[in-house]
């Protein structure tokens, strides 16, 4: 009797674990029997990698497509006038500073261009 008892306690605390993985969302499916199968959403990241690497790749293909359109000279000579600026101005040329990314990506941008 003690050992059923122990098997009920055993799916009942299951049940609670699973139950608690739901509250974070679930999906339904219905299984090859017929029956509606309940499955708990798995865990996602807390961080979003996946945002951030889009603005960063977002950003520097904006910096390559202001290369290829304005050119390198051009695109220097606008830098260094905002280095000379204020604080703010010299931090935003060191953000948009050519890199070997963005040049090699203005490089496959400026045949399209033109």
């Amino acid at each position: 009797m003690a050992e059923t008892h122990d098997q009920f306690n055993k799916r009942l605390s299951l049940l609670g674990h699973k139950h608690a993985k739901m509250t974070h969302g679930f999906s339904t499916q219905v299984g090859p029997d017929g029956l509606i199968q309940v499955t708990p959403k798995a865990k996602r990241n807390s961080f979003p990698f996946r945002g951030l690497f889009l603005l960063v790749f977002g950003f520097v293909a904006f910096k390559a497509f202001m290369l290829a359109s304005v050119g390198p000279a051009t695109y220097e000579e606008r830098l260094s006038k905002l280095e000379n600026g204020s604080v703010v101005e010299a931090a935003g040329a060191k953000f948009l500073g050519i890199d070997p990314l963005t040049a090699m990506m203005a490089d496959i941008v400026v045949p399209l261009l033109r």
